[in-house]
């Protein structure tokens, strides 16, 4: 078992993250701002990646006032549980994650992680032990589940979005298309990786809703079931 898991994340009309050298960009605007700061406020808990936390320095905090009052009368932290996917225990102390906003963090580690830095991220975070040189997510999920996380959205970014498409761990896909071109055939795409090699391993899926939201498209996919 594993909680339910939405991925999300903005591209530009090229399918870009952001550009080559990783710098990040305004993509979309106040209206999907808004949609995804409902989308943490519902969710149990967000995981990026540490390439995120390296290149953006989120703090993944819901900014609604509104929202958090909502979370509050409904016996929850103000924040959504957050979570840092960070095989080798590199996520800096000085992390926006680690150091803005109330509530719950979560440092995902494998057992090849430095363990002087393991100790140090503790106090800032509780350790989860999954995978022996990288994080094993099916580890991982099992073990959010056992503590109650029914929901989980992921931000990105794209190497990790990839590791969840790639082993079927996730149930929707929502996918900002906003209005701009980026380039670059270096710059971070919404899935990087491996990539499959043959089409009986792609992962399929089904249009469940788009819409228009300021100058671009919210397309949204549902995972397709064998």
């Amino acid at each position: 078992m594993r909680p339910y898991t939405i991925i999300n994340a903005a591209m530009s009309a090229d399918g870009k993250l952001s550009t080559k050298e990783r710098r990040q960009v305004r993509i979309s605007g106040a209206e999907d701002f808004a949609r995804v700061d409902r989308m943490r406020a519902d969710c149990d808990a967000i995981l990026v990646g540490i390439g995120t936390v390296h290149a953006d320095d989120p703090s993944l905090t819901v900014k609604s006032p509104t929202l958090r009052e909502m979370r509050i009368a409904h016996g929850k932290q103000t924040n959504p549980i957050r979570i840092v996917l960070d095989s080798h225990a590199k996520t800096p102390i000085t992390a926006d994650i680690l150091n803005k906003g109330e509530g719950y963090r979560i440092i995902a580690v494998s057992e090849e992680a430095d363990q002087e830095r393991v100790r140090e991220l503790s106090r800032y975070a509780d350790i989860i032990t999954c995978g022996r040189d990288r994080v094993d997510l099916h580890c991982l999920l099992q073990e959010l589940k056992k503590r109650g996380i029914e929901s989980l959205m992921v931000e990105g970014g794209g190497t990790v979005i990839w590791s969840f498409i790639s082993e079927g761990l996730f149930d929707e896909l929502h996918t900002y298309l906003g209005a701009l071109i980026i380039g670059g055939m270096t710059a971070p795409t919404l899935a990087d990786g491996e990539g499959f090699t043959e089409e009986l391993h792609f992962s399929r899926l089904i249009l469940s809703d788009m819409k228009r939201l300021d100058d671009g498209l919210l397309i949204q996919w549902k995972k397709k079931h064998a």
